[in-house]
């Protein structure tokens, strides 16, 4: 069983910053983060490897420029680094995982397993 508790959402006005966390407990070969809005489509934003051998990295392309995935050391944490926030980044993410390949993962939800119980982002004007 895999459990994810992710943190670190917040309101914040136009062009500030936010730091989210996920914790992982039980086996994991990647993560990656999504996000909801009322009325849209989920949207994958980045995805990574957990493991200690093998690290790959994917954001997507319309916040790579802005948002940073990363993970500690003991491979247990991921992290969003968000930066320079727009209103139209306000949704809910959610940190998920997955137990086997990581190529772009992030472009497809439906194939992770587990789900954390998202945080809100607000980003007002």
């Amino acid at each position: 069983q895999v459990q994810l508790v992710e943190s670190g959402g917040g309101s914040v006005q136009t062009g500030g910053s936010l730091r989210l966390s996920c914790v992982a407990s039980g086996y994991t070969y990647c993560m990656g983060w999504f996000r909801q809005a009322p009325g849209k489509e989920r949207e994958g934003v980045a995805s990574m490897t957990m493991s200690s051998n093998f690290e790959l990295a994917a954001v997507a392309d319309s916040v790579k420029d802005r948002f940073v995935i990363s993970r500690d050391d003991a491979q247990t944490t991921l992290y969003l680094q968000m930066n320079s926030l727009r209103p139209e980044d306000t949704a809910v993410y959610y940190c998920a995982a997955k137990v086997r390949d990581c190529y772009e993962a992030y472009k497809n939800g439906a194939d992770f397993d587990a789900w954390g119980q998202g945080t809100q982002v607000t980003v007002s004007s």
